[in-house]
C-alpha cells in the first residue's frame, strides 16, 4: 500500500472512533484497536521512526482496557505521532494540493448535470449535500469526511450531546459545584510547557465578561512545535468564547474555574459586548454539539443541519403509519428530527430523542422478525418424534438430578425439534450450570429418532474436554463418538471420518475441522455450537451444509442483559439456565490493597501451591507501556519465575503467542505440570482445570464487571474452596463501587446487567462479540422499555403482515430495505 493511502487509511479509521465517541468500534472484520495495531504491525517504518512505531503498537494494545477520557488522550496522542511520521513525507504536498484542487473541479463539473436534472419529487434522502444552501464543495469534501454525502446522511448525523445554553450566568454569580454556562471574551492567552515534561503543553486562558474573571486551563500532549501553534491559534486573543462546565476553585491562580469544560469560539459575525448576551440561531439556547473532524466547523455544520431542515423537513414521509405512531405516542419523524437537533425545551429534545431511539430499536426488530420469518419459509424443522428412551437411560446413570433450570430448557429444546419449523434457539448459562448436560440431551434426541450430532467448540483444548466427558457419558448407552481435530494424525483423522460418513459414529466432537473438506456424515440432524460467538457466519453455515437442514442448538457461557440479547439474538429463542448444581461452593472474593495485605495473599497462595493446587495471575497487559502505570504479564513472569515464587513451576500465557504455543502451555497446566500460570485475559473462557483453587487479578480495576465474572469462573470447578482476589491499590470511588458489586454477588446476570450500564454494549462485549447492530442513540442499558415496546410492536406487526404488503405498510416495507442495506454485516452475522 502506498505510504499516503497508508495515512488516510489510518485516519479514516480514527474519524470514525471519533463520531463513535471512542467506543472501539466494530468494522466488518476487526475491532479499531485490532485493526490499528494491524497497521501499524504491517506498515515498514524506518529505524529511526522504530520508537515511534513501538509507541503506536503498545497505545492500540493499551486502547481497548482505556476508559473514555482516556481513550481521547491516546487517540490524541496518535494523531501526534502519525503527524510526526508523516512530516518527512509532505515534501510533495504542493503536488497533492494541485491534484486535489483540480479533483474539486472535475467534482463540481459533474454535479452541474446532476443538479439540472434533479426533480423536485425526488427523495430527500438521496439529494447531494453539495445541494444545501451554504454548502459549498470545500464544505461537502470536509462532511464527506465524516461520511455524510447526502441530505439524509446529515440530518440523520445526530449530536453527541445538547449543551444547555439558554440559562446563562455571571461570572459574579457563579458558585462552585455547580454546572454553568458563560459569555465572555478571551482577555489573555499564554502557554507554557512544566519543568521536566516537555511533551506537556499548557495553555492558560483568562475569560472576562465585564463582571468577573475565569482561570481555564486547557492541556495538549505534543512534541512538535507545529501542532502546539495549531492549537494556540484556535484562541486569538480578543475572541468571544462560549463556556459551560462545573463550577470549581483553582487554588493555583485563587480564583474560579471551570471542569469538565465544553467550549466554543465565536465568529466575528455575533454582536457581543462584555455584560451583553448575543442572540442568534445557535446562541441562548439549548446548543446541538456534534461529532466533528479536522476542518469541519460546528457553526458550519450548524448553519448547514438548520438549512437542510428548512429546506427539506417538508418532504419527509414518515415510515410508521399513523395509527400506530398515536398508539406509540411518538412525534412525527419531521418534527423529531427538527427537536433533535434545534429542541426549542427539554420536554421537546426528550420527545424527539423517544421517537428516534423508538425507529432504531423497532427496525432492529422489525429486521429480526422478517430474517426469522423467512428461515422459517425457506427451510424446514426435522420434527424429531422419540419416546427419550436414549435420554432417560443418560439420566439414570448421572450421578446428580438435573436442576429445574436445566430440566425446563431441556423440554424447551424437545419442544422446537419436534415443531415442523426449523430450531432457533440459545441456551445461555452462567459458567458450571450445566449447559454441556442439556447439550447432550438434545443430541441424544437426534440419535434415537435416526441423526447424527455434532458439537463444535472453538479450541482444541475445550473440544478435548468435551469429547472426554461425552465419550464417558455415552459409551454404557452403546454410542460411539469421534474427536475432529486440526492437530491429529492422518491415520486416526482417516478412522473417524469413515465411521462418520458410514453412520458408525453417532457422534462427532471438534473444531473448525469439522467444516473441512472429507468431513461427511451419513445423517447429520442436529448441530451444537458451543461459545457460537467466536464462530463467524460462514463457518457455522458450513457445518450446517453437512447436512440436510440439520437443527441448530447455540450454547454461550458469557451471561448477556435481556436487552443486548434481544438486540442480538431477537431472531432465536433464548434459554436461561439460571441456577447453578447444589453443592457448589461460591468463590470467596476479596479486594487487596496495600503492601502488607499483598504479602499475605502470596502467603495464602503459597499454602494453596504446597497443598497440591494450582493458581492463576492475571495482568491487563503483555508488555510495559509508557503511557500507563500497568504492571505487563511479561515482566511480571519473570519476577514471579525468579523472586517470589522460584521453587514453583510458572507457565506464560498471553494472546500474543501462537496457537501451537498457548495449546501447549494450556494443556501443561491442566496435566498439573505446572502450579501457576501468568496470563492475560486470553483464559477468560477456557477449560476446566478442577484444580485451580486460587484467581488472582492485578490491576482489577481495570477489568470489566463481566470479565473480572468470567475469570473467576476458572476456579472453584472441583470439590476445593477456591478464592479469587482482586488487586487494585488506587480507587476511584466508582472503581470501588463497581468491584464491591462483584464481590457481593455470584449472579453472572446481575453483574452483566450493571456492566452494561457502566461500559454499554460495545465495551461490555469486546472483542468476544461480533456482530452489533449500529445503533445511533438507543442505549441497551437505559432504553429497556423502548425496546419491549419496539419488540412487542414487531412481533403483532409479523403476525399480521409479515411481508409488509399491505398499503399502509409500503413506507415502512422501503425503510426496511434501507435498514438491510446498512446493516447487511450485522444481519449477515
Amino acid at each position: 500500500m502506498p505510504e499516503a493511502a497508508w495515512f488516510q487509511l489510518c485516519e479514516r479509521a480514527i474519524k470514525a472512533e471519533v463520531r463513535g465517541q471512542y467506543r472501539n468500534l466494530k468494522g466488518q472484520q476487526f475491532y479499531f484497536a485490532d485493526f490499528m495495531l494491524q497497521q501499524v504491525q504491517q506498515a515498514r517504518f524506518a529505524r529511526t521512526e522504530q520508537p515511534l512505531a513501538n509507541r503506536l503498537a503498545n497505545i492500540f494494545t493499551l486502547y481497548p482496557l482505556a476508559a473514555v477520557a482516556e481513550r481521547r488522550d491516546l487517540i490524541a496522542e496518535t494523531r501526534q505521532h502519525l503527524a510526526q511520521l508523516q512530516l518527512p513525507r509532505l515534501a510533495e504536498a504542493p503536488l497533492r494540493q494541485q491534484a486535489r484542487a483540480a479533483e474539486s473541479a472535475q467534482l463540481a463539473q459533474q454535479l452541474q448535470p446532476l443538479k439540472a436534472r434533479l426533480k423536485p419529487d425526488a427523495d430527500w434522502r438521496e439529494v447531494p449535500v453539495q445541494f444545501v444552501r451554504g454548502v459549498g464543495p470545500k464544505l461537502a469534501e470536509r462532511l464527506a469526511q465524516v461520511g455524510i454525502t447526502q441530505v439524509g446522511e446529515l440530518l440523520h448525523y445526530y449530536p453527541r450531546r445538547h449543551l444547555d445554553y439558554s440559562q446563562c450566568v455571571r461570572i459574579r454569580n457563579l458558585k462552585a459545584g455547580e454546572r454553568a454556562t458563560v459569555w465572555g471574551v478571551l482577555e489573555q492567552v499564554s502557554s507554557y510547557s512544566p519543568p521536566g515534561k516537555a511533551t506537556l503543553h499548557i495553555l492558560k486562558l483568562r475569560v472576562s465578561d465585564g463582571t468577573g474573571k475565569l482561570n481555564i486551563s486547557l492541556f495538549q500532549r505534543a512534541r512538535s512545535a507545529w501542532l502546539r501553534k495549531q492549537f494556540e491559534a484556535r484562541f486569538p486573543q480578543g475572541a468571544q468564547i462560549l463556556l459551560s462546565g462545573l463550577v470549581k476553585w483553582d487554588k493555583f491562580s485563587k480564583g474560579l474555574s471551570l471542569d469538565q469544560l465544553e467550549y466554543e469560539i465565536l465568529g466575528d459575525d455575533e454582536d457581543f459586548q462584555p455584560g451583553q448576551m448575543p442572540q442568534n440561531l445557535y446562541l441562548a439556547r439549548i446548543v446541538p454539539v456534534y461529532p466533528l473532524s479536522e476542518g469541519l466547523n460546528a457553526k458550519a455544520l450548524r448553519k448547514a443541519m438548520a438549512a437542510a431542515l428548512a429546506a427539506y423537513a417538508g418532504r419527509i414521509q414518515d415510515p410508521l403509519p399513523p395509527a400506530l405512531r398515536q398508539q406509540q405516542q411518538l412525534l412525527p419523524l419531521a418534527q423529531a428530527l427538527q427537536q433533535f437537533h434545534f429542541p426549542d425545551d427539554q420536554a421537546q429534545l426528550q420527545a424527539a430523542r423517544q421517537r428516534l431511539v423508538f425507529d432504531e430499536l423497532f427496525l432492529t426488530q422489525l429486521s429480526l422478525q422478517y430474517r426469522r420469518k423467512q428461515r422459517e419459509r425457506e427451510q424446514s424443522g426435522l420434527q424429531l418424534q422419540t419416546r427419550g428412551r436414549l435420554a432417560a437411560a443418560f439420566l439414570d446413570q448421572l450421578p446428580f438430578a438435573l436442576t429445574q433450570a436445566q430440566q425446563r430448557v431441556y423440554h424447551e429444546i424437545q419442544s422446537d425439534l419436534r415443531r415442523p419449523e426449523p430450531m432457533g434457539r440459545l441456551v445461555q448459562g452462567d459458567v458450571g450450570s450445566g449447559k454441556t448436560v442439556v447439550a447432550v440431551l438434545a443430541l441424544l434426541e437426534a440419535i434415537e429418532a435416526g441423526y447424527q450430532g455434532a458439537l463444535m467448540a472453538p479450541t482444541e483444548i475445550l473440544a478435548e474436554q468435551h469429547y472426554r466427558k461425552i465419550f464417558d457419558w455415552l459409551l454404557p448407552l452403546g454410542l460411539q463418538a469421534e474427536l475432529l481435530l486440526g492437530s491429529q494424525g492422518a491415520r486416526r483423522r482417516r478412522e473417524a471420518l469413515a465411521r462418520l460418513a458410514s453412520g458408525e459414529a453417532a457422534l462427532a466432537v471438534g473444531t473448525h475441522a469439522l467444516i473441512q473438506e472429507g468431513v461427511n456424515f451419513a445423517r447429520l440432524g442436529l448441530v451444537v455450537i458451543d461459545e457460537q460467538h467466536r464462530f463467524g457466519v460462514k463457518q457455522r453455515a458450513l457445518l450446517r451444509e453437512k447436512g440436510q437442514n440439520p437443527e441448530v442448538l447455540s450454547m454461550t457461557a458469557t451471561p448477556i442483559p435481556r436487552t443486548l440479547a434481544l438486540t442480538l439474538y431477537g431472531d432465536l429463542d433464548v434459554s436461561i439456565i439460571d441456577e447453578l448444581p447444589p453443592g457448589r461452593q461460591p468463590v470467596e472474593t476479596r479486594l487487596i490493597k496495600g503492601a502488607s495485605q499483598r504479602r499475605q495473599l502470596w502467603e495464602l497462595v503459597r499454602q494453596e501451591l504446597d497443598a497440591g493446587r494450582q493458581c492463576y495471575v492475571v495482568f491487563p497487559l503483555v508488555e510495559e507501556s509508557e503511557k500507563v502505570d500497568l504492571k505487563a504479564a511479561t515482566v511480571e513472569y519473570e519476577r514471579f519465575c525468579h523472586e517470589i515464587f522460584p521453587q514453583y513451576r510458572v507457565g506464560l500465557l498471553h494472546g500474543k503467542m501462537k496457537t501451537v504455543e498457548k495449546d501447549q502451555v494450556m494443556r501443561a497446566f491442566v496435566a498439573h505440570e505446572l502450579d501457576m500460570l501468568v496470563a492475560t485475559t486470553v483464559i477468560e473462557v477456557g477449560v476446566d482445570v478442577p484444580n485451580a483453587s486460587v484467581m488472582v487479578i492485578e490491576h482489577a480495576e481495570r477489568f470489566g464487571l463481566s470479565q473480572l465474572h468470567q475469570l473467576r469462573g476458572r476456579v472453584g470447578r472441583g470439590a476445593d474452596r477456591a478464592y479469587c482476589y482482586l488487586l487494585a491499590d488506587k480507587l476511584s470511588d466508582t472503581a470501588r463501587d463497581r468491584l464491591s458489586v462483584f464481590t457481593q454477588t455470584h449472579d453472572g446476570f446481575v453483574i452483566a446487567e450493571q456492566d452494561l450500564r457502566l461500559r454499554g454494549p460495545g465495551e461490555f462485549l469486546g472483542t468476544r462479540q461480533s456482530g452489533l447492530p449500529d445503533l445511533t442513540l438507543a442505549n441497551l442499558a437505559e432504553d429497556t422499555e423502548i425496546l419491549e415496546r419496539a419488540r412487542s410492536l414487531s412481533l403483532e406487526l409479523m403476525s399480521h403482515d409479515s411481508e409488509l404488503l399491505r398499503a399502509e405498510h409500503a413506507l415502512l416495507r422501503a425503510e426496511l430495505q434501507r435498514f438491510f442495506a446498512r446493516q447487511s454485516s450485522w444481519l449477515a452475522a
